[in-house]
Formats: C-alpha cells, structure tokens, sequence
C-alpha cells in the first residue's frame, strides 16, 4: 500500500470519528531488495523547517546506500503539533521496507509531557538512526545592539515570536527567555518554523529560532545581508553532560552562557533543571528515523547498513557541515541509547513543566 493509500484510509477514519556504532550485517540482509520501488520518507512537519532540510539532505544518499537504489521521496504531513502523522505512523505495520518516519523534537515533547492528543508509544517503532541537532535564536539588528552578552537590557522590550506551540520543540526557547526576564509574546499555531522565520523577515515578529539546518540555509543568508544578528545558540553535551559551545557556531555564545551573564538568570534550581532535561531532550537526541512495527530484523540491518554507508562517506562531513551542522549520527545501539535519551524526562522536571505550562499559557495536560 502506497502512502496515498494510506492517508486516505486514515483520512476516512477522521472523517468518521472527527486525526556511529558499525555493527555485524545478519545474512538475511540481503533478502531486503527494494529495487525499482519507492520509499516514503514520512515527516510530521511542513516542507519549509529543519526536518524537511534534514530528511531532504538524507534522501538522495539513502537512495543510493539502500540495495536495489530505491527512490527515497520525503512526505509532509503537518498538523497538530506533529502529532498528527506520527498518530498516522502509530497505525502503520511493516510492510516491505519502503516506509520510514522521521520524528524531531516537537513529536517527543507532546509524548514526554502526556499530552492528550499523543495516540503513539515510541516503544513500539524500530529506530534506525539518531542525529543531534542545535539550535540558535537571533535578533533585528536594531535590538541586537542592546545585546552585549547578556539579556539586561532587553526586559523592557515587547517581544512577539512565531511559535509552532507551547508543548513542542519551542518550549526550550519559550522557558529560557523567560528565565533571561524577557517579555516574549507568542503567536501559538504557525505551521512550522520556516513559517516563523518568513514572520521575522515581514516584521511581524522580532524575535526567532531555528534548528540548525533552517539556520544553515535561510537564516545565514540574512545575517550577511544584515538583517538578522544571531543572539546565541543553546549548546551541545560534552562527554560530562555539561554544556559546551556548539562545534557548527563556536563563536557564539550558549544560552548558559548568556544565563550566567544575566541578573535574572540561573544556572541551577529547579527551574534549570528543567530547562536542560528538555533541552537535552529536543537538541542533542532530537532527530530520529523509524521503521513501523513489525519490521523484522533483516529490514533493520538494512537499514542500517545503508545509513553507516551514508555516514562513512568521505564527503559526508563536509557535507553535513554545511547543511547540518557538526552533530552525531548515530546507528545500532547508539541509536537506541538516543531514543531513551530523547524520549524520557525525570519526574521532577515534567511536574515542573506542566505546571509551568498551565500557569503561563493555559495548556493543561493529564
């Protein structure tokens, strides 16, 4: 079945009820032949964000990795804070190996926070790669002279910000302005955050982030023509847990950095507790790819295998540099190991958020 004859089966049901570890090859590898066939490459975004950048950057090398050299066409399907499309994957079986869905962030943090519309279990989906990603948020050169290192002087400032909604990816940023003292206005419901950037460029918003794909490919080109100043990015992990300089923007600062530069800011408590636990979550284990349930083991070794090809090519990290960003892909047991990462939150910091959530913008969750 074809993924057309998919989302209309599944529209007719909303109709009716109102929707890099190098491992062992097992043998029976092999038998996976997708030759001449077409893999739907299934995101629950817009084509206009990081996820599309990212999955549209790995398409064309997975198509030529895979056995048989498959086409490998990238899917959108936006709607619901994502929530839509991997409720759709959630009702998908293993077929014949040409179904993959791409998760980010923003479908992780709906699932960590019980959010009522989440009908999917990540625990039933087969992880086949796992890809860190940053993050950095910027300014309109007009308030960007008012940053210095530090968020002092912008708390008198009005901030309006398109935002895809307060339990995805874009909590990270709406706590840590928050925790800075600035006063950021969001408009919830944008359909994606290449939406949110194009409201930064029209000037209906001053304020904006991007995941560093988008930032690589549409927000660079308005910082060199002066119209956007990056104000920092939120960092990676070291090997200690701890937050360090992103490799792909070494010169800008962290958002821990600026924290511990700010006067309203800090870096410990339960307040950044919190903040780092989804952070962690939504940034460094951000990005993953799945096959539905049932997909037997051969079909992940594929899999597998052609993404290690991908990653072991000797143009792949100049590549991904400049369209990714310097982050970890990551197969096999690693992956796994990144889904648990990206997917889990301690108890403490989700009560937190909750609340945090309900107080500031109403959204009330189980």
């Amino acid at each position: 079945m074809r993924l057309i004859s998919r989302v209309r089966s599944l529209a007719a049901s909303a109709a009716t009820i109102g929707i890099c570890a190098f491992g062992a090859m097992s043998p029976a590898a092999a038998d996976l032949d997708l030759s001449g066939k077409t893999v739907d490459f299934v995101i629950p975004f817009s084509e206009s964000g990081g996820s599309a950048k990212w999955a549209n950057f790995y398409a064309p090398l997975l198509s030529e990795a895979l056995p048989g050299k498959p086409t490998v066409a990238v899917k959108y399907m936006p709607g619901a804070g994502s929530t839509k499309g991997a409720n759709w994957f959630q009702k998908q079986k293993y077929e014949d190996g040409t179904l993959i869905f791409g998760s980010s962030g923003s479908t992780q943090f709906p699932y960590m926070l019980d959010d009522p519309r989440v009908r999917y279990e990540y625990n039933d989906w087969n992880v086949v790669l796992a890809s860190g990603v940053g993050g950095v948020a910027y300014l309109p050169p007009d308030i960007a002279k008012k940053f210095d290192g530090d968020a002092d002087d912008l708390g008198d400032i009005d901030f309006i910000w398109g935002s895809q909604g307060a339990t995805r990816l874009d909590l990270v940023p709406l706590l840590a302005w928050e925790m800075l003292g600035m006063k950021v206005e969001p408009v919830f419901g944008i359909k994606g955050r290449g939406a949110g950037r194009l409201m930064f460029e029209r000037g209906e918003a001053n304020i904006d982030y991007q995941t560093s794909p988008a930032y690589l490919k549409a927000v660079v080109p308005l910082v060199e023509g002066g119209k956007a100043v990056p104000m920092m990015s939120w960092g990676v992990l070291d090997a200690n847990g701890d937050i360090v300089r992103d490799p792909t923007f070494p010169d800008m600062p962290t958002f821990k950095e600026v924290c511990e530069a700010t006067a309203a800011c800090e870096t410990s408590g339960d307040v950044w507790d919190a903040w780092k636990a989804f952070f962690i979550a939504g940034f460094p284990a951000q990005k993953m790819v799945f096959l539905p349930q049932g997909a037997p083991q051969e079909a992940m070794d594929t899999y597998k295998k052609a993404f290690e090809a991908v990653i072991a090519r000797p143009d792949f990290k100049e590549m991904a540099a400049a369209r990714l960003g310097i982050y970890p892909q990551l197969t096999g047991k690693q992956a796994d190991a990144t889904l648990k990462l990206g997917t889990q939150v301690p108890a403490k910091a989700k009560t937190f958020v909750k609340t945090w959530l309900n107080e500031r913008y109403g959204v009330k969750l189980n």
